[in-house]
């Protein structure tokens, strides 16, 4: 826009004469001319509401279209060039672009044009006031009476300023015998009337005069004078000066105030002492604070303008007032202890150092402080321990003293400027005071001082008592996880913190004024520490984890050891208090920052804290059953007493406490043994409603509960029964076929461009978390599809079976016309079925249960063109390609270079899906990759029978292992684990498990059957093995055998147990993936892989392996039995979890944002034993080390992997489709030998601790 229209003028006259009309209080408070111009030119910096005013915006979008592309031009320009190293730093960029910006020819036409329509539309508004002037002739003429009148006030101040006054416009000569009248030498009467005319002679041209330096020293000297009112009207003056003039002009004012006041209190004339307090209603005394508060004033308003003026302005206010306020006499002096300093007016009028907030530091300042701190300390020891009532008589000025050094120093240690003033000598100490030391009496103050200070300031208990004042600042710095990591992580501070704790554990005499407040403030600053992983370290090994001595036990074990007293009542001086309940709470807090982590887990265990927790709630839920149910429309009060609802609260931290148990597997496992899972998923519920409806969904930690919950089948029913899954599932179907309802409708809804429109990408992703093949047993196991002939429009869905039957299974037309959204909602379902699927017993459960696969293969038959010949070509459209798309991967077995998977997406040009389609089986060719006919010798298998050589001693030839074939390399390999397991199993120590004599015959076995899961699975080892060219055509009855077989011996081994669960009422619930891959090892040889799985179940490594192995097992505690939850889940994924956060810390954090468990996905991959993960030749190579190298080895196996996909985990949490990704996707490029030297280095660390948990799975037979 390069020329104004006469629509943009009068729109310009609206705008301006808005704004004029808003700021006209500001410009009418201006004194002169100058000064209003001044607020003008300033009014962004001092009016809150610039940016919405009309004309500022109409500008800005004037600017923006004019010259926006000359500032994004020379911006890119410049940001090249600083990136070549041309340019350095933020301001010259500023600098250059606003230079070559305003050299611009478009800027010169825009200021051009803008100063011409800007001079008429100002002559407009001056025309039409002149007009508005002649048709109100009586009110001007009013107004130049008073203008005349020249009526003065006597108040200077800014508050009664206005262009209503008049001022004397004085000359050079005459400011100057103003001046020579102000002399002190001078009669009274001569300079109170030369201050008279001062009062009303504009304060820019006093401070511009050449006069003004001599007439600063007159007014500095006049304010000592004993006339008070004469000196009571210069500060007047200096207020009004303060208030209307800039900041380069009122620091002469303000450090002529500072350097009267400095002089006074070094004067003799100035006697106040400590000890006889203050009486403020004395006249002197106050117009002492008078001057005191105006020079405060100054101070809190100041640094506001120091960015616009140079250092050496800001220099002269900060030394001057330092300089003030470091008045002292000298140790000699007779008064030097008693002496009532400048600070102490300045505390009295500003107790919380609120000036201080923006301002530089000085050091004698800060030393004074550290020792008004410690003399203070000193004192409410002393007072403490002699039993004594705390008074505040003379010593409220310490007080007041000690209030403003604390919280300067507070807001001092929050800046790294203020920090690296640290350390400070003290006189009377020999060492110095470092932060540590400064925090160290911090936290001893909140146990000695007083919880309030019983004097005139008790009104403001809350904002001044010691305790809440040092809470204030260890929070604050709490939060500064910089400086906090360096001063407050360290063993002193958390001695400090526990010292009363530690006292009460010990029974020892406790000190401490309001125990129970105190334990509350320590235990807050202790989980905000927990809360960070430097303090969460600190707390669990100490400062230095290498060193840590034994005999001193770190702060977990003394927070875990409070906690279960004070669950158990143990801690006398406590017990009976009304606080009582809020001091367990807080502890437990703190506990719960440490168990939510698999570290902090670890390091709890031992105290069963889990199950002093879970007493704790069923006494409470014993009385809570005897609350009665508050009646609705009756008085709250009447209805249910406090005494209830403080039961109902305590059960519920209790609850809250247990449920977040679940955050890590083993913490799941626990929380199980006490009986409150149903309750806590039910309390969690209960809660997210809430959060939800007031938008406080704490997002990240719950949906990792929910998906820890749903790994397993507990936490499966439980979800179901709490009426989680069916308001998921509503959710779902609200957004993906209605829509919400407080959406208002403006126009018609736009096509989704993406497969999964992102309004439902968060319902679809919670549904992959709830759905593991644990889960999906438990939900669907015998659970027919409705099929309904007809689905009313109306009829929502509420539980998986209907999702399954409504989005994937449309195979009628009743549920196809029910759908408002067809394509966009089966797309949903079938991405939903691809992801599903890929956990192969959910495949199997689905296939067998619903024939999916058929599903699928009728409706690509019915997509067909039709001709007169009959059937035509497939019709390609989103539908077909995803259905494809499943059918080629729930149909083919193989890893990434094994098997070829069509992709989702059409390209461009004549072709645009060349991927074949198929309406019945067997699958085209050319999904099937080409198995390469030599196998790849691998470093890994090599060192690992390297180190199987060393223990067993049998002579291994090496050159087996450059094998022609894939069959021959596992004839080999076969014969290797066959060798090991036998030799281990006859050793007793090292054998785990005890199993009985079991000889396979096939009159045994001819009368059982095999689950149509387990004919299923059968099937597609087989058709697998024979495309690796594995197995033989009869091998089908051969892996029937086994599994038959396998299915009696490891019955024998089996509990009987009662229980709702389905996987626990009859056989192992999934398909017995390692038997199936031992059998293809083996080439198919049933009695050699039998008897390699009877020797195999008698060792440790059988139990993580072998999934089945430990079926309802004898080998389990019943409790571990009971709640389904497997070893491999506890054990294995608990520490993968652990590792993984010490290992690959970015790649966990990636899992906490997604909402995703590293557990879940482990535990998917182990239980199939890689299989559509890893090619063939690695699964050997996987089974191959964990036999070899030991159980451990699966722990680092998972952690390599995460390893290998670090960047495109990242990658995925960004796009938020992290696992769909890891579910969909095989491990490409994933080698085990090139991961064998980092898994041998992650053994050196780790095996001692995981080889324990690993053994102590179960009650050891010896």
């Amino acid at each position: 826009m390069s020329h104004f229209t006469s629509e943009d003028e009068a729109l310009l006259q609206s705008m301006l004469r808005q704004l004029l009309h808003s700021v006209k209080e500001k410009i009418t408070g201006a004194p002169s001319v100058e000064c209003a111009e001044e607020i003008l030119l300033h009014l962004e910096e001092t009016d809150e509401n610039f940016h919405n005013y009309e004309f500022v915006k109409y500008l800005r979008q004037y600017i923006n279209n004019t010259v926006g592309s000359v500032i994004e031009e020379e911006t890119e320009k410049c940001t090249s060039a600083q990136n070549q190293g041309e340019v350095s730093g933020y301001d010259t960029l500023v600098q250059h672009v606003t230079k070559k910006t305003r050299e611009s020819k478009e800027y010169r036409e825009m200021m051009h044009a803008l100063k011409n329509v800007m001079m008429v539309v100002v002559e407009s508004l001056i025309n039409k006031f002149e007009e508005d002037q002649m048709r109100n002739k009586e009110l001007d003429s009013k107004t130049k009476k008073e203008h005349q009148s020249g009526c003065y006030t006597e108040n200077c101040s800014d508050s009664d300023s206005s262009f209503n006054q008049s001022y004397t416009f004085m000359s050079q000569e005459q400011l100057q015998l103003l001046v020579e009248r102000l002399d002190p030498i001078q009669p009274k009467e001569v300079r109170q009337e030369a201050l008279q005319t001062l009062c009303f002679a504009p304060p820019s041209d006093i401070l511009n005069s050449e006069s003004w330096p001599d007439l600063r020293k007159h007014l500095t000297t006049s304010l000592s004078d004993p006339d008070a009112a004469f000196s009571e009207k210069i500060l007047r003056f200096y207020a009004k000066t303060f208030s209307s003039s800039p900041f380069n002009m009122t620091r002469e004012v303000y450090t002529s105030l500072a350097r009267h006041l400095e002089l006074y209190f070094l004067s003799g004339e100035y006697s106040l002492r400590i000890s006889a307090g203050l009486d403020v209603s004395n006249t002197d005394i106050s117009h002492l604070l008078k001057k005191v508060r105006l020079l405060n004033e100054y101070q809190k308003e100041a640094p506001s303008s120091w960015i616009r003026h140079p250092e050496k302005y800001m220099e002269e206010v900060v030394e001057s007032t330092l300089s003030l306020l470091s008045v002292k006499h000298e140790p000699n002096h007779p008064a030097f202890p008693d002496f009532l300093s400048p600070v102490y007016f300045l505390a009295l009028l500003d107790i919380k150092a609120v000036w201080f907030k923006k301002w530089t530091t000085y050091c004698d300042l800060i030393t004074t402080s550290v020792q008004q701190c410690l003399d203070y300390f000193e004192f409410c020891k002393a007072a403490v321990n002699k039993n004594q009532n705390f008074s505040y008589t003379g010593s409220e000025l310490q007080y007041v003293y000690f209030v403003h050094s604390l919280c300067l120093l507070g807001r001092l240690l929050i800046y790294k400027q203020g920090r690296n003033l640290f350390p400070v000598q003290l006189k009377n100490k020999k060492d110095s005071v470092s932060i540590t030391d400064l925090l160290v009496l911090f936290i001893q103050l909140i146990y000695y001082s007083p919880s309030y200070p019983k004097t005139a300031l008790a009104a403001h208990t809350d904002n001044y008592s010691p305790a809440s004042l040092v809470m204030e600042i260890l929070q604050v710095f709490c939060d500064q996880t910089g400086c906090a990591a360096e001063w407050l992580y360290t063993d002193a501070v958390i001695d400090a913190l526990l010292h009363p704790v530690q006292s009460l554990l010990n029974g020892t005499e406790v000190y401490i004024n309001c125990l129970e407040t105190t334990l509350i403030d320590v235990a807050d600053i202790l989980a905000r520490i927990a809360a960070v992983e430097d303090g969460l370290s600190l707390l669990l090994y100490g400062e230095n984890e290498k060193t840590a001595k034994e005999d001193s036990p770190t702060a977990v074990h003394v927070i875990v050891q409070f906690t279960k007293k004070l669950l158990h009542d143990d801690i006398s001086l406590v017990s009976g208090s009304e606080l009582l309940p809020v001091v367990k709470g807080a502890f437990i807090f703190v506990c719960r920052q440490m168990y939510r982590t698999c570290e902090g887990l670890q390091m709890l265990i031992p105290y069963g804290l889990h199950e002093s927790i879970g007493e704790a709630w069923k006494k409470m839920s014993l009385l809570s059953e005897r609350v009665p149910t508050p009646v609705t429309g009756a008085n709250s009060t009447s209805s249910i007493s406090l005494e209830s609802k403080n039961i109902l609260l305590w059960e519920e931290t209790l609850l809250d406490a247990l449920l977040n148990f679940s955050a890590t597997p083993k913490g799941l496992f626990l929380l199980h043994g006490t009986g409150a899972m149903n309750d806590c998923v039910n309390f969690m519920f209960r809660s997210l409603s809430k959060k939800l409806q007031t938008n406080e969904y704490e997002e990240f930690g719950n949906r990792v509960i929910v998906t820890q919950m749903a790994t397993t089948p507990t936490g499966a029913v439980a979800l179901q029964s709490s009426g989680f899954i069916k308001t998921l599932v509503t959710e779902l179907w609200t957004l993906l076929e209605c829509g919400k309802d407080d959406l208002r409708i403006t126009q018609p809804k736009t096509t989704p461009v993406d497969p999964i429109d992102q309004s439902c990408q968060k319902s679809f992703l919670s549904l992959i978390n709830l759905l593991t093949y644990p889960a999906v047993f438990e939900l669907l196991r015998k659970q027919d599809i409705p099929n309904k002939p007809m689905y009313s429009l109306r009829e929502v869905p509420t539980d998986i079976i209907d999702i399954i039957d409504r989005l994937i299974i449309l195979n009628s037309e009743a549920k196809i016309h029910s759908l408002f959204s067809y394509e966009q909602s089966h797309i949903f379902g079938l991405r939903l079925l691809n992801v599903l699927c890929c956990e192969l017993n959910t495949l199997l459960l689905l296939e067998t249960q619903y024939k999916v696969s058929q599903v699928l293969l009728t409706a690509q038959e019915e997509n067909v063109t039709e001709t007169s010949e009959g059937h035509g070509d497939f019709i390609i459209d989103g539908l077909s390609v995803e259905r494809n798309h499943v059918l080629v991967r729930i149909t083919l077995i193989g890893g990434p270079q094994e098997r070829i998977l069509p992709l989702r997406v059409l390209d461009k040009g004549s072709d645009p899906y060349p991927w074949p389609m198929f309406s019945s089986f067997p699958l085209p060719k050319c999904y099937l990759a080409e198995i390469p006919r030599k196998a790849e010798f691998r470093q890994g298998t090599y060192k690992a029978c390297k180190q199987y050589r060393c223990q067993t001693g049998i002579s291994v030839n090496l050159k087996i292992f450059f094998p022609p074939s894939l069959s021959t390399f596992c004839h080999f390999l076969a014969e290797l684990i066959e060798k090991f397991v036998s030799h281990l199993s006859e050793s007793r120590s090292d054998c785990y498990f005890s199993t009985g004599n079991y000889k396979a015959m096939d009159a045994d076995v001819k009368n059982e059957s095999l689950s149509s899961v387990q004919q299923l699975g059968v099937e597609m080892t087989v058709r697998y093995g024979k495309y690796l060219n594995l197995l033989k055509e009869q091998a089908e009855n051969g892996l029937c055998f086994v599994l038959m077989n396998c299915e009696k011996f490891l019955k024998q081994q089996q509990r009987t147990v009662v229980s709702s669960l389905c996987c626990l009422r009859e056989r192992y619930a999934g398909y017995d993936w390692f038997a199936s891959s031992v059998f293809l090892i083996m080439s198919g040889d049933r009695e050699k892989t039998l008897t390699f799985l009877q020797q195999f179940s008698c060792l440790l490594v059988s139990a993580f392996l072998w999934l089945p192995r430990l079926h309802i097992s004898m080998h389990l505690p019943i409790t571990t039995v009971e709640s389904g939850i497997h070893p491999v889940y506890f054990c294995s994924a608990h520490h993968i979890e652990m590792l993984l956060k010490a290992e690959l810390p970015l790649v966990f954090s990636a899992f906490h944002m997604s909402g995703f468990t590293p557990s879940q996905i482990s535990l998917q991959w182990i239980t199939q034993c890689f299989w559509n993960y890893m090619d063939w030749s690695e699964i050997c190579h996987y089974i191959a080390i964990c036999i070899f190298l030991g159980p451990d080895y699966q722990i680092y196996m998972c952690i390599s992997v995460f390893r290998h996909l670090q960047q495109d985990i990242l990658k995925h949490t960004e796009a938020q489709d992290l696992q769909v990704f890891l579910k969909e996707e095989a491990l490409h490029g994933f080698r085990v030998s090139d991961y064998l030297e980092y898994m041998e280095s992650l053994e050196a660390i780790y095996r001692p601790m995981l080889l324990k948990d690993m053994r102590s799975i179960g009650v050891r037979n010896t």
